[in-house]
């Protein structure tokens, strides 16, 4: 087994490979880097071959001897297919070695959580430990797993229930799903300034990955007369999970509920077209100064909908 950098002729391959593997997702493929703009970010994605054909792949970024995944997206790590596990320190054993000779200092590596694998499998995290990694941080995140056999309004507290099922009830109000990101947008910067923060992307990217990824990003909008008053932009990661990467409201109209509607359309919409969960983010608090502190108020609002814990964990080495 070798490591070769990644170039351009290998990009339909990549592509195809993380499509097909076990643990890849929308933030591995390089038709999702290309949202960022020439310049931003000098990539060194890696890929592992065996006898001439992909084995795993690598995304990430060398930068004063750290190699760092993921950059520029949500999840990184090594993306494979359901893998054996000597298979799995065959991997970790072929990328320190590369790392040793090629100058590479330090390795830290943020795969996506368990729920995003096919098969799920974790052979890769112990060989990451075994073989020297250790964890860096972990992060909370809350997700909903669904089932076609279950009432999806059953699920939630009672509270939920009667405010989900009220705005059905309503016809003033209707949940879209469309692409009208010049309605969300405005209103999610809104929401982020009441934090002092920003959206991660600016509205030209989510534009772009619309066109990029046309599949994987779908906008969920409620409307009170015509009015937009609510969404959740999301991201369907691969065909297990989807992802809320935005929840937008405009408060006036925070009576409404309109956030709780839009997460019950949102897991039913998931629920009927297959996937496995319904991934709500991280919860921690960004303004403490340890980032694994957890945000009580949000997880204990994420567990209204039956969500549960799933851990974000990133490991790292010093060879």
């Amino acid at each position: 087994m070798e490591i070769v950098e990644y170039t351009e002729k290998w990009k339909k391959k990549w592509d195809d490979f993380v499509l097909k593997s076990n643990n890849g997702t929308m933030f591995h493929m390089q038709k999702f880097f290309d949202y960022h703009l020439p310049g931003k970010f000098e990539f060194n994605h890696l890929i592992f071959l065996e006898k001439g054909e992909i084995a795993a792949l690598l995304p990430g970024q060398l930068k004063n001897g750290l190699f760092e995944s993921p950059i520029g997206a949500s999840y990184g790590s090594i993306v494979t297919n359901d893998v054996k596990f000597s298979f799995a320190m065959k991997l970790i054993a072929t990328l320190l070695d590369y790392g040793r000779n090629t100058g590479i200092k330090e390795f830290m590596l943020t795969p996506a959580p368990l729920i995003y694998e096919d098969v799920q499998n974790q052979n890769m995290d112990f060989a990451f430990l075994w073989s020297g990694f250790k964890y860096d941080l972990h992060y909370i995140s809350s997700a909903i797993k669904l089932d076609s056999r279950t009432d999806i309004i059953s699920r939630f507290q009672p509270t939920i229930r009667r405010n989900v099922r009220k705005s059905l009830k309503d016809p003033d109000i209707r949940v879209e799903i469309n692409e009208r990101y010049e309605e969300f947008y405005p209103i999610l910067l809104a929401n982020k300034a009441r934090h002092n923060v920003k959206p991660t992307h600016t509205y030209e990217d989510l534009i772009m990955l619309k066109t990029l990824l046309p599949d994987n990003l779908k906008l969920f909008m409620v409307y009170y007369k015509d009015k937009p008053i609510a969404g959740s932009s999301m991201f369907f990661c691969n065909k297990n999970v989807a992802l809320c990467f935005y929840n937008m409201l405009l408060y006036e109209y925070e009576h409404l509920k309109p956030i709780q509607r839009v997460m019950y359309e949102v897991v039913k919409w998931s629920t009927e077209n297959g996937y496995k969960y319904v991934d709500i983010g991280v919860s921690q608090d960004t303004k403490a100064e340890n980032p694994m502190t957890p945000s009580m108020s949000l997880i204990e609002f994420k567990e209204k909908f039956d969500a549960k814990t799933t851990m974000r964990n990133t490991f790292y080495i010093k060879l």
